[in-house]
């Protein structure tokens, strides 16, 4: 059973052993959190999801790349639903989660940073983005220690923390 706790910070500079990646269907870096792990990570993560996923992941996968520059020592990446262009099935969002601890637990990863996967420019809902993550996060089966999310502003922090204070 994975511990889920909340952090307000910036996602490239945690100290985990795996950074969960909110990336795109083609896996070739992009905006918000995706972006800023690519930056971050420097060109060995971009060869590396080209060389492991020449096709990209289907929405609700997840597969592992090297993190390259980044502190951490892998990169989970999970291609969430697209709330916003009419994918709004909550099962595909679930499935980012327990795929990124399927992985994790793959890897050995027993630290995991994670993103609100969907909650930024995919347009999830927050509070239900808060909602799946907390509680796939904490029901699901896993070798993961510690579930950290990455909240990167006061109000999404103070969220995630309301969330986790009513479980």
């Amino acid at each position: 059973m994975s511990r889920v706790t909340a952090v307000r910070g910036d996602i490239t500079r945690q100290q985990v052993d795996a950074v969960v990646n909110a990336a795109n269907r083609g896996m070739r870096g992009g905006g918000g959190v995706d972006g800023a792990i690519h930056r971050a990570g420097g060109p060995e993560v971009l060869a590396d999801c080209i060389a492991r996923f020449p096709h990209g992941l289907t929405t609700g996968d997840a597969g592992w790349t090297t993190a390259g520059d980044l502190p951490a020592r892998w990169v989970i990446h999970v291609v969430g639903p697209n709330h916003a262009a009419g994918e709004r099935d909550r099962a595909l969002l679930i499935s980012c989660y327990r795929r990124a601890l399927d992985v994790a637990d793959e890897l050995g990863a027993t630290t995991v940073a994670f993103p609100l996967i969907s909650a930024g420019i995919y347009g999830w809902p927050l509070d239900d983005a808060v909602d799946a993550a907390v509680t796939t996060l904490a029901e699901t089966p896993s070798s993961v220690t510690e579930a950290r999310i990455v909240a990167f502003d006061e109000a999404m922090f103070t969220r995630v923390e309301r969330r986790l204070a009513a479980s």
